[in-house]
């Protein structure tokens, strides 16, 4: 995707204040001196059998990147492409129920949406967010000296996979699908009550990848605490018995030339903070004399949040895991 971009003229017009040029998670565009529109759109293959945990699922993930950027979402639109000759109609019709119940929760309408007959399942929603401009957050403020926060665990890829190999409890999958399914609201209300410097929300590349996003986009380098991340609790028993999705593989070769892993850091330990996750938490940069307040608001709110790191000035775009 990057070397397609690059093709691409990035854009100039005025009214754009956030682009595709930092690999954010929303576009931004202007309408007034007090408004812009935040948009966005994202969908999935089934993560997990239920179809209308799924909607839930994917609708959760998808209104994540509003919040990740500081707005408010207004409306959403369902995409969703539909192999109507192995599913019944009742299928989707869950799938588009499960969706509507997690968007109305986060007070969002949908107006319609566009469906496709296709071979694999696949569902989604475009999100329509609003914020003032002078509110937006993104992958690219964090400064030096400012503490890394976390506000969900790491895991539900390989969780999932070995879900899917029939391998998980149920105990299990209530867990990870409650993660999964719960909105970034509250926390993202937080980070704008308190005030922090740059926000991004943890999906497909994994904790590493989307850190190592923030790290280029700001110019500056991380140093991420192993040992204070937070992991579901199946997830390194799934790791280690391998229960890898083939993501995990490719995003930790993709970001390795960037990361400097601790000699201890073991190879399912670097394969964790590889696996990709579905609807996951937010990664905050705050300033080190607010990191309490936003742990302690979080708390308030119900948002379990983890320190697991901090910004430096030197190694600008690259990683250390200790």
């Amino acid at each position: 995707m990057a070397a397609a971009l690059e093709k691409l003229p990035k854009p100039n017009d005025p009214r754009v204040l956030v682009g595709y040029n930092t690999a954010d998670d929303a576009g931004v565009i202007r309408l007034s001196d007090e408004l812009a529109l935040v948009q966005t759109v994202d969908f999935f293959t089934p993560i997990v059998d239920d179809p209308f945990t799924y909607g839930q699922i994917s609708a959760a993930n998808s209104l994540s990147d509003v919040y990740a950027m500081g707005g408010t979402p207004f409306s959403a639109l369902n995409i969703v492409g539909f192999p109507k000759d192995i599913f019944p109609m009742e299928v989707l019709a869950a799938i588009l129920q499960g969706g509507q119940e997690k968007a109305a929760e986060a007070g969002v309408p949908i107006l319609g949406g566009h469906t496709v007959s296709d071979q694999e399942l696949k569902y989604g929603l475009a999100v329509t967010g609003l914020i003032h401009p002078d509110r937006i957050l993104t992958n690219a403020e964090a400064r030096p000296g400012d503490l890394l926060v976390l506000t969900k665990p790491i895991g539900t890829g390989t969780i999932t996979t070995a879900l899917k190999a029939g391998k998980g409890t149920p105990e299990m999958e209530a867990e990870v699908c409650g993660a999964m399914a719960a909105l970034n609201r509250a926390a993202a209300e937080v980070c704008q009550r308190v005030g922090v410097h740059a926000v991004t929300d943890i999906t497909g590349f994994g904790l590493l990848g989307h850190a190592l996003e923030m790290a280029e986009a700001s110019g500056v380098g991380l140093v991420l605490r192993f040992d204070a991340v937070p992991f579901f609790a199946a997830a390194i028993a799934t790791t280690a018995a391998g229960f890898v999705p083939g993501g995990t593989r490719a995003n930790l070769l993709h970001v390795q030339p960037c990361i400097d892993f601790l000699e201890r850091i073991t190879p399912e330990q670097r394969l964790l903070l590889s696996d990709p996750q579905t609807s996951g938490g937010l990664l905050i940069a705050v300033a080190e004399e607010k990191a309490f307040e936003l742990v302690r608001a979080g708390r308030d709110e119900g948002v379990r949040m983890a320190v697991i790191g901090e910004v430096i000035a030197d190694h600008a775009g690259r990683i250390e895991v200790v």
